[in-house]
């Protein structure tokens, strides 16, 4: 009954000097949290959507407002001599005006309301296809010079035998009688909201409009097979661990016409034995020797272009990272530009010394003033 509803400024959380924008921001922000697309199973959510849509649909009528403001909800109670504030409410216009048509499908709407909703068009139009995924594993130097793939899949694809249309070839396809190819039929529905209209697919020709008498025998009449096909992929330079692109119009065939969905490839990369990365920059390490370390010298390092030189300055400490700058990776957005590969070199302590090499070290640790404790051998050894 009328006494037991909340008062719908309440519901939507609005002052009654509200304005036509803040009624409507408010709506919109309780239609999103409320709607059971977002929240399947959870009734209370459904009940909290109706409240907030009811309250809309009063406030958001000026005449229907000036009336509720002036004998609250029995303005539109029956038994109190009112009328229904929802007689030629058309809940297509909230959907549209908000959501553009729909809001994650709005696929619950018509078993809240006792009916479906009309998206303003057929849905035997064109309709675009499936965007698929798939994983490309591919080499540490194929991610930064990038490269060109192939890729096997498995999908959906238009039959060649009918080309998509369902049909034997050479038999004719008829428009459906019950939706004249349109692919719906409407009806009326009495709900607490007042009378609505609902409609659906057509239950004769399933929403397509057309009636196929005799169906193709390699599909079986639903125009698509499941096929493997090889697509040529052009790996980016640069491209990272986890980062994906988009082959446009490669996922799966659309239907009356409509274009084929996105084929979106995500890209693994395997690890490199010498070489790693953070965004990109590349990282290694190698050896140098005491010598190398103490009085200086000129290696060859490797980078992800082939060796360089570079020279270590005397006195170089294990642990020590230097850099080469714009040996890194390309950058996928400008492959002009490019990051750094830093290098850690460690300093080889040598293992196995004849007496001469000993022999010298001793001299050197004498010069400089250092004791040198050497394990004699055991009687037995």
């Amino acid at each position: 009954m009328a006494e037991e509803k909340r008062d719908y400024y309440e519901v939507l959380g609005v002052g009654k000097d509200a304005t036509e924008q803040e009624i409507k921001k408010a709506y919109r922000v309780l239609a999103k949290k409320y709607h059971p697309d977002a929240n399947p199973g959870d009734k209370e959510a459904e009940a909290k959507f109706k409240e907030a849509t009811e309250a809309y649909a009063i406030l958001s009528d000026a005449d229907k407002r000036a009336k509720y403001d002036r004998y609250g909800h029995a303005a539109f109670d029956p038994a109190a001599g009112g009328t229904s504030g929802f007689d030629g409410f058309n809940y297509e216009d909230i959907l549209n005006e908000f959501f553009g048509g729909g809001f994650g499908g709005f696929g619950g709407f018509s078993d809240i309301f006792g009916g479906g909703y009309s998206r303003g068009g057929s849905y035997n139009g064109p309709q675009r296809g499936n965007d698929l995924q798939a994983t490309m594993e591919i080499t540490f130097k194929e991610a930064a010079f990038g490269c060109q793939k192939k890729l096997d899949l498995w999908m959906e694809d238009n039959c060649p035998t009918c080309g998509g249309t369902g049909a034997k070839p050479g038999s004719p396809i008829e428009t459906c009688f019950r939706c004249k190819g349109k692919g719906q039929v409407r009806t009326q529905q009495q709900t607490m909201f007042g009378m609505m209209q609902s409609v659906r697919d057509c239950p004769e020709c399933r929403g397509t409009g057309q009636i196929i008498k005799e169906k193709c025998s390699q599909c079986g009449g639903s125009g698509h097979i499941r096929t493997r096909k090889t697509f040529e992929v052009s790996v980016p330079a640069g491209i990272d661990m986890g980062q994906r692109i988009r082959l446009t119009e490669k996922g799966e065939p659309g239907t009356n016409g409509g274009p084929n969905g996105d084929l979106y490839v995500t890209f693994q990369i395997k690890p490199d034995p010498v070489f790693s990365r953070q965004g990109y920059d590349v990282f290694s390490s190698m050896n140098i020797t005491f010598a190398q370390a103490t009085l200086g010298a000129e290696i060859e390092v490797p980078t992800i272009d082939g060796k360089v030189s570079y020279t270590i300055s005397p006195g170089t400490q294990s642990g020590t990272r230097f850099r080469l700058r714009g040996k890194g990776i390309s950058y996928v957005r400008n492959p002009s530009q490019r990051g750094d590969h830093y290098v850690t070199v460690n300093v080889e302590v040598p293992k196995r010394l004849n007496e001469k090499q000993k022999e010298a070290l001793r001299a050197f640790a004498a010069e400089m003033g250092e004791g040198v404790h050497e394990k004699k051998k055991g009687f037995f050894r």
